[in-house]
């Protein structure tokens, strides 16, 4: 007797995994398509007055370069924002529905959601999706209770952290925030140490490239930095070749005529008129 097919209930869909799978069991030769490698360098850390938030603007495509200026920073809230590395789509997709539902929950209690709050809506959805909504998080912001930063996995896991970085040129900029990172830095030096952070990714990963887009979190105010800095700045070529007659020697030279034959001449005279 055949099973009916289950409805569809909303949200996120992966019966095509489920057959790949079986596929790939059935028929040993058989090649699935696999998810792409993904590019992408963000980082965050926290300061004395708040935390600051960082993320490179090249978005890719297996080996092709999409996007020279995505933005991968995201609004959860006034004082809470999201940097995502992953998969675009998923990344979008999922801050935008925890964006929407701490709005709904500030509207029904009459208060500020906390970072806590937002991390835990995250890692939740994620981990329902056991991994297959390819979104790294990483989570800062401001509350009741003082600056707060966290680093959420695509399959729910999570951290609280004074720094972090994730993406494929994470290694790059960990190594920059481990060795400069101190507590109680400045706005200027946290500024400054998350640009050198993240121009490290971006020189070491060629998944990650373009400008360094950075967000400033206080408990007074937001600033959204895009195009903080542009450490991969075009190469200006020359206008012209100044080469010396010479440099390059000619090996052998040949010249062959081209017959041409002249088959009809056509002149026509144009009219010139004059205006006085």
């Amino acid at each position: 007797m055949l099973k009916t097919a289950l409805q569809t209930q909303g949200g996120f869909s992966f019966e095509n995994c489920q057959r790949n799978s079986s596929l790939e069991r059935a028929l040993p030769g058989l090649r699935v398509p696999h998810a792409l490698k993904t590019g992408t360098t963000i980082a965050g850390l926290v300061f004395r007055d708040g935390v600051i938030l960082g993320a490179d603007t090249r978005a890719t495509n297996d080996s092709v370069v999409a996007d020279k200026n995505c933005e991968k920073i995201h609004f959860i809230a006034p004082k809470i924002y999201c940097c995502g590395a992953g998969v675009a789509a998923d990344a979008e997709m999922t801050t935008r529905m925890v964006a929407s539902n701490m709005e709904l929950h500030a509207l029904s209690t009459g208060r500020e959601p906390r970072v806590a709050t937002v991390t835990r809506l995250l890692r939740q959805t994620l981990f329902r999706y056991r991994g297959h909504v390819g979104a790294s998080l990483v989570v800062g912001g401001v509350d009741a209770t003082g600056p707060q930063l966290y680093s959420v996995h695509p399959h729910g896991s999570y951290s609280r952290l004074p720094f972090t970085a994730l993406g494929s040129g994470q290694d790059a900029a960990l190594a920059v925030l481990e060795d400069r990172f101190q507590p109680n830095l400045t706005l200027e030096a946290a500024q400054g140490l998350l640009v050198e952070a993240i121009t490290a990714g971006i020189l070491g990963d060629l998944g990650s490239g373009g400008s360094v887009d950075a967000c400033v979190i206080t408990e007074t105010s937001t600033k959204l930095l895009r195009t903080l800095s542009s450490p991969t700045k075009p190469i200006e070529r020359p206008s012209q070749y100044r080469f010396a007659p010479g440099t390059t020697a000619v090996l052998s030279k040949t010249v062959v005529p081209l017959p041409l034959e002249l088959v009809e001449e056509t002149v026509q005279t144009m009219e010139v008129l004059e205006i006085s």
